[in-house]
């Protein structure tokens, strides 16, 4: 029942008008500034961590942008893949990944939580001649599970669990040629088996997963940053894509701190696109304690 409940309401939220549901966003994330105060205080710290303007209209911008986010979500997994790619209005740096297909390489996909990065993943997907394959971690609700599986699983698009096992599928995949995307700003979880190390992000100590860099250095494999942006009104996306600046050497906190600066020089670009109100520098359990100054 709650399975076929979410399902209809995923449906008919990504049958709406992309201006309309922009709408909605803006105003579904200007009443969470009001009703959120610990998210705000969050989002607030975060934006001046990063050395950007924190006041009060960009704090809100930052809820309604990622309210817009969450709207999109239904989006990306029920509309056709088809429909979806009318929604990128530019494209800028394909060439990148038309070169990666001729030298036959895997390609991994890296983009942070900036824009629609999961609308900007199926639109790749749609234009690669193989499958893609997105690391996911199951939510505790089984019902809201099942819907996400079936939004995502579908076309070209795979998934892997964030495990080991996950991981070695991801592996596999990229050197059979394939790709893959990660969200190199996902806190890991040592419970999981998601390996880390404290690096800055902004100039604060970050718990900061090595798998992006690990994956980086399988042979045979390109490695590029991509972001979503979101244009304004709801007029659609513009997709920006850029090899990974700056060289990596096999050293975890090394290649790690490589990752969050290309991270940070993509929400310099987009800041209030960013999900601010993610708690990143957080210390998940069984994690080592950050380093004191």
């Amino acid at each position: 029942m709650t399975h076929t409940l979410l399902s209809f309401l995923f449906r008919l939220t990504a049958a709406l008008p992309l201006p309309l549901l922009h709408r909605l966003g803006n105003l579904l994330g200007g009443l969470a500034y009001y009703l959120l105060p610990a998210d705000r205080r969050r989002v607030r710290a975060n934006l001046a961590q990063a050395g950007l303007p924190n006041h009060a209209a960009a704090v809100k911008t930052v809820f309604r942008e990622t309210a817009k986010s969450g709207l999109e979500l239904p989006v990306a997994f029920f509309r056709r893949p088809e429909e979806i790619e009318t929604l990128f209005r530019q494209v800028y740096g394909w060439e990148y990944v038309e070169a990666a297909l001729a030298a036959g390489n895997g390609l991994l996909f890296i983009t942070p939580h900036l824009g629609s990065y999961d609308l900007a993943g199926r639109y790749i997907s749609q234009r690669l001649p193989f499958p893609l394959t997105a690391m996911y971690k199951p939510p505790k609700i089984k019902a809201f599970d099942q819907v996400m599986q079936a939004g995502r699983v579908r076309g070209k698009g795979k998934t892997a669990p964030t495990s080991i096992q996950g991981v070695k599928q991801i592996i596999k995949a990229l050197r059979s040629g394939e790709a893959t995307i990660v969200l190199p700003d996902h806190v890991p979880d040592p419970a999981e088996g998601g390996d880390g190390v404290w690096v800055d992000f902004f100039g604060k100590p970050a718990y900061t997963m090595t798998l992006a860099g690990k994956l980086a250095q399988v042979k045979g494999v390109s490695t590029l940053f991509f972001v979503g942006e979101r244009l304004p009104n709801g007029r659609g996306f513009a997709l920006h894509i850029r090899p990974l600046e700056g060289e990596l050497n096999g050293d975890k906190a090394h290649d790690a701190r490589t990752v969050n600066q290309n991270v940070e020089r993509w929400i310099r670009r987009f800041p209030l696109q960013y999900l601010f109100m993610y708690n990143r520098y957080k210390q998940p359990a069984g994690a080592p304690s950050a380093p004191q100054d």
